[in-house]
Protein backbone atom coordinates (compact mmCIF):
# COMPACT_ATOMS: atom_id res chain seq x y z
CA UNK A 1 0.00 0.00 0.00
CA UNK A 2 1.15 3.48 -0.92
CA UNK A 3 3.11 5.50 2.08
CA UNK A 4 0.34 8.00 3.16
CA UNK A 5 3.20 10.66 4.83
CA UNK A 6 5.03 11.05 1.29
CA UNK A 7 6.31 14.37 1.27
CA UNK A 8 4.47 16.89 -1.80
CA UNK A 9 4.91 16.76 -5.18
CA UNK A 10 4.16 20.46 -7.72
CA UNK A 11 3.03 18.83 -11.35
CA UNK A 12 2.86 21.68 -13.62
CA UNK A 13 0.50 21.47 -16.78
CA UNK A 14 -1.48 19.08 -14.39
CA UNK A 15 -5.21 19.30 -15.71
CA UNK A 16 -5.13 17.46 -19.03
CA UNK A 17 -2.25 15.18 -21.13
CA UNK A 18 0.61 13.91 -19.80
CA UNK A 19 0.65 16.29 -16.40
CA UNK A 20 -2.52 14.56 -15.69
CA UNK A 21 -0.98 11.14 -15.63
CA UNK A 22 1.88 11.78 -14.07
CA UNK A 23 -0.48 13.47 -11.16
CA UNK A 24 -2.68 10.79 -10.97
CA UNK A 25 0.44 7.89 -10.57
CA UNK A 26 1.77 9.82 -7.94
CA UNK A 27 -0.66 10.39 -6.03
CA UNK A 28 -1.51 6.55 -6.60
CA UNK A 29 2.31 5.90 -5.47
CA UNK A 30 1.59 8.03 -2.01
CA UNK A 31 2.52 11.30 -3.00
CA UNK A 32 0.66 14.40 -2.43
CA UNK A 33 0.34 16.41 -5.90
CA UNK A 34 0.02 20.04 -6.43
CA UNK A 35 -1.56 20.18 -9.86
CA UNK A 36 -0.94 23.19 -11.17
CA UNK A 37 -2.66 24.62 -14.37
CA UNK A 38 -4.40 27.67 -15.81
CA UNK A 39 -6.99 26.81 -15.71
CA UNK A 40 -7.44 25.14 -11.65
CA UNK A 41 -8.73 21.87 -12.43
CA UNK A 42 -8.23 18.81 -10.79
CA UNK A 43 -7.54 15.72 -13.39
CA UNK A 44 -9.99 13.42 -14.32
CA UNK A 45 -10.11 9.65 -13.33
CA UNK A 46 -13.22 7.70 -12.67
CA UNK A 47 -11.27 5.04 -11.39
CA UNK A 48 -9.25 6.91 -8.93
CA UNK A 49 -9.55 5.86 -5.30
CA UNK A 50 -10.99 8.41 -2.58
CA UNK A 51 -7.72 7.94 -0.69
CA UNK A 52 -5.78 8.97 -4.04
CA UNK A 53 -8.13 11.83 -4.88
CA UNK A 54 -7.56 13.31 -1.48
CA UNK A 55 -3.62 13.54 -2.13
CA UNK A 56 -4.42 15.76 -4.98
CA UNK A 57 -5.06 19.39 -4.88
CA UNK A 58 -5.38 21.81 -7.91
CA UNK A 59 -4.17 25.44 -8.21
CA UNK A 60 -4.80 27.80 -10.22
CA UNK A 61 -1.63 28.80 -11.86
CA UNK A 62 -0.02 30.64 -14.70
CA UNK A 63 3.89 29.41 -14.88
CA UNK A 64 5.15 32.20 -16.66
CA UNK A 65 4.44 34.72 -13.41
CA UNK A 66 7.21 34.56 -11.06
CA UNK A 67 4.83 36.00 -8.32
CA UNK A 68 1.91 33.38 -9.08
CA UNK A 69 4.49 29.98 -8.90
CA UNK A 70 5.78 31.05 -5.94
CA UNK A 71 2.57 31.91 -4.43
CA UNK A 72 1.85 28.60 -5.58
CA UNK A 73 4.61 26.49 -4.20
CA UNK A 74 4.06 28.14 -1.01
CA UNK A 75 0.22 27.41 -1.01
CA UNK A 76 0.54 23.48 -1.62
CA UNK A 77 3.08 23.29 0.83
CA UNK A 78 0.60 24.80 3.17
CA UNK A 79 -2.28 22.60 1.93
CA UNK A 80 -0.74 19.61 2.60
CA UNK A 81 1.45 19.93 5.27
CA UNK A 82 4.16 18.20 4.01
CA UNK A 83 7.34 19.19 3.01
CA UNK A 84 8.01 19.91 -0.75
CA UNK A 85 10.12 16.73 -1.98
CA UNK A 86 9.22 17.69 -6.00
CA UNK A 87 8.80 19.35 -8.87
CA UNK A 88 7.64 18.79 -12.30
CA UNK A 89 8.08 21.02 -15.02
CA UNK A 90 5.61 19.21 -17.57
CA UNK A 91 3.33 22.63 -18.85
CA UNK A 92 4.11 23.58 -22.61
CA UNK A 93 2.75 24.97 -25.85
CA UNK A 94 3.86 23.92 -29.49
CA UNK A 95 3.94 26.39 -32.35
CA UNK A 96 5.29 26.17 -35.45
CA UNK A 97 5.44 27.23 -38.86
CA UNK A 98 8.13 28.42 -41.56
CA UNK A 99 11.18 29.70 -40.01
CA UNK A 100 11.97 31.80 -42.86
CA UNK A 101 8.68 33.57 -41.84
CA UNK A 102 7.48 32.09 -37.89
CA UNK A 103 6.91 35.70 -35.80
CA UNK A 104 9.58 36.40 -32.99
CA UNK A 105 6.54 37.24 -30.93
CA UNK A 106 5.42 33.43 -31.17
CA UNK A 107 8.85 32.11 -30.58
CA UNK A 108 9.27 34.29 -27.55
CA UNK A 109 6.16 32.47 -26.80
CA UNK A 110 7.36 29.02 -27.16
CA UNK A 111 10.35 29.73 -25.28
CA UNK A 112 8.95 31.53 -22.11
CA UNK A 113 6.36 28.84 -22.04
CA UNK A 114 8.86 25.84 -22.71
CA UNK A 115 12.22 26.93 -21.33
CA UNK A 116 11.86 29.70 -19.20
CA UNK A 117 9.36 29.00 -16.81
CA UNK A 118 11.40 25.67 -15.95
CA UNK A 119 14.23 28.01 -14.69
CA UNK A 120 11.63 30.18 -12.61
CA UNK A 121 9.52 26.70 -10.99
CA UNK A 122 12.91 25.55 -10.50
CA UNK A 123 14.17 28.78 -8.82
CA UNK A 124 10.96 28.96 -7.29
CA UNK A 125 11.18 25.32 -5.83
CA UNK A 126 14.61 25.57 -4.90
CA UNK A 127 14.65 26.75 -1.11
CA UNK A 128 11.75 24.29 -0.41
CA UNK A 129 13.79 21.26 -2.19
CA UNK A 130 16.79 22.32 -0.60
CA UNK A 131 15.18 21.88 2.74
CA UNK A 132 14.10 18.85 2.18
CA UNK A 133 17.59 17.71 2.26
CA UNK A 134 16.46 14.88 -0.81
CA UNK A 135 14.26 15.81 -3.52
CA UNK A 136 14.53 15.62 -7.71
CA UNK A 137 13.11 17.95 -10.36
CA UNK A 138 11.18 16.21 -13.61
CA UNK A 139 11.66 17.93 -16.55
CA UNK A 140 9.28 17.14 -19.62
CA UNK A 141 11.12 17.65 -22.44
CA UNK A 142 10.80 16.02 -26.13
CA UNK A 143 12.85 14.37 -27.96
CA UNK A 144 12.71 16.97 -30.64
CA UNK A 145 16.14 18.05 -28.61
CA UNK A 146 18.32 16.28 -30.77
CA UNK A 147 16.00 16.99 -34.45
CA UNK A 148 16.31 18.98 -36.89
CA UNK A 149 12.13 19.08 -37.72
CA UNK A 150 10.89 21.28 -40.41
CA UNK A 151 8.64 24.13 -39.26
CA UNK A 152 9.90 23.40 -35.62
CA UNK A 153 12.75 25.72 -35.19
CA UNK A 154 11.17 27.45 -31.75
CA UNK A 155 9.68 23.91 -30.13
CA UNK A 156 13.16 22.14 -30.84
CA UNK A 157 15.30 24.95 -29.55
CA UNK A 158 13.29 25.45 -26.29
CA UNK A 159 13.37 21.51 -25.45
CA UNK A 160 17.11 22.13 -26.57
CA UNK A 161 17.16 24.66 -23.84
CA UNK A 162 15.21 21.84 -21.52
CA UNK A 163 18.09 19.45 -21.68
CA UNK A 164 20.57 21.90 -21.06
CA UNK A 165 18.83 23.70 -18.07
CA UNK A 166 18.61 20.29 -16.50
CA UNK A 167 22.32 19.60 -16.36
CA UNK A 168 23.39 22.65 -15.50
CA UNK A 169 21.02 22.59 -12.46
CA UNK A 170 22.24 18.94 -11.64
CA UNK A 171 25.13 19.78 -11.59
CA UNK A 172 25.25 23.31 -9.07
CA UNK A 173 22.34 21.97 -7.01
CA UNK A 174 23.31 18.17 -6.50
CA UNK A 175 25.24 19.46 -2.95
CA UNK A 176 21.90 20.39 -1.86
CA UNK A 177 20.29 16.74 -2.23
CA UNK A 178 18.15 17.74 -5.18
CA UNK A 179 18.49 15.52 -8.63
CA UNK A 180 17.35 16.89 -11.55
CA UNK A 181 16.06 14.31 -14.66
CA UNK A 182 14.85 15.54 -18.02
CA UNK A 183 12.05 12.95 -19.85
CA UNK A 184 12.07 13.57 -23.20
CA UNK A 185 9.02 11.82 -24.98
CA UNK A 186 8.44 11.20 -28.66
CA UNK A 187 4.62 10.73 -29.81
CA UNK A 188 2.52 10.42 -27.12
CA UNK A 189 -0.95 10.08 -27.54
CA UNK A 190 -3.59 12.60 -25.13
CA UNK A 191 -6.68 13.68 -25.00
CA UNK A 192 -5.32 16.45 -26.65
CA UNK A 193 -4.13 14.63 -30.06
CA UNK A 194 -5.88 11.55 -30.06
CA UNK A 195 -7.67 12.30 -33.27
CA UNK A 196 -4.82 13.44 -35.37
CA UNK A 197 -2.97 10.57 -34.40
CA UNK A 198 -5.52 7.83 -34.89
CA UNK A 199 -6.31 9.03 -38.49
CA UNK A 200 -5.22 9.99 -41.44
CA UNK A 201 -1.08 10.46 -42.86
CA UNK A 202 -0.06 10.89 -39.51
CA UNK A 203 -1.21 7.57 -38.41
CA UNK A 204 0.27 5.26 -41.32
CA UNK A 205 3.57 7.63 -40.99
CA UNK A 206 3.83 6.78 -37.13
CA UNK A 207 2.97 3.54 -37.78
CA UNK A 208 5.93 2.86 -40.38
CA UNK A 209 8.68 5.44 -38.52
CA UNK A 210 8.59 4.52 -34.74
CA UNK A 211 9.58 1.03 -34.21
CA UNK A 212 7.36 -0.24 -31.99
CA UNK A 213 4.63 0.45 -34.08
CA UNK A 214 2.91 3.96 -33.14
CA UNK A 215 2.53 6.61 -30.75
CA UNK A 216 3.05 5.54 -26.90
CA UNK A 217 0.86 6.08 -23.78
CA UNK A 218 0.74 9.40 -21.17
CA UNK A 219 0.81 6.56 -18.69
CA UNK A 220 4.45 5.55 -20.21
CA UNK A 221 5.51 8.72 -18.66
CA UNK A 222 4.02 8.93 -15.98
CA UNK A 223 4.86 5.57 -14.66
CA UNK A 224 8.10 6.51 -15.43
CA UNK A 225 7.76 9.62 -13.58
CA UNK A 226 6.52 8.00 -10.50
CA UNK A 227 9.66 4.81 -10.65
CA UNK A 228 11.96 8.14 -11.06
CA UNK A 229 10.29 9.31 -7.53
CA UNK A 230 10.76 5.88 -6.23
CA UNK A 231 14.24 4.68 -6.93
CA UNK A 232 16.70 4.22 -4.27
CA UNK A 233 20.34 6.34 -4.50
CA UNK A 234 21.10 10.00 -5.74
CA UNK A 235 23.45 8.72 -8.53
CA UNK A 236 20.92 9.25 -11.54
CA UNK A 237 20.70 13.20 -12.32
CA UNK A 238 21.49 15.43 -15.35
CA UNK A 239 20.50 12.56 -17.87
CA UNK A 240 17.74 13.08 -20.64
CA UNK A 241 15.90 9.72 -20.86
CA UNK A 242 14.15 9.48 -24.22
CA UNK A 243 10.76 7.65 -24.66
CA UNK A 244 10.12 7.66 -27.72
CA UNK A 245 9.83 4.15 -28.88
CA UNK A 246 12.90 4.42 -30.33
CA UNK A 247 11.85 6.50 -33.07
CA UNK A 248 14.69 9.37 -32.62
CA UNK A 249 17.60 6.33 -33.41
CA UNK A 250 16.00 4.61 -35.99
CA UNK A 251 17.34 4.96 -39.35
Amino acid sequence: MPESNKGTVVVTGASRGIGAAISTALAVAGFHVACLSRSGELPTNAELSADAKARMHALKCDITDAIAVNAALDAARTHFGKPLVGLINNAGIHLQGPSATFSMQDFERVMQTNANAVMLASQAAYPHLRDAGSALIINIGSFYDKLGVRGNAAYCASKAAVAAITRCLAVEWARDGIRVVNIAPGYIETDLNREDLNHGPLKDFLKKRIPTGGPGQSDDIAQLAALLFQLPGRFLTGETIYIDGGQGMAL
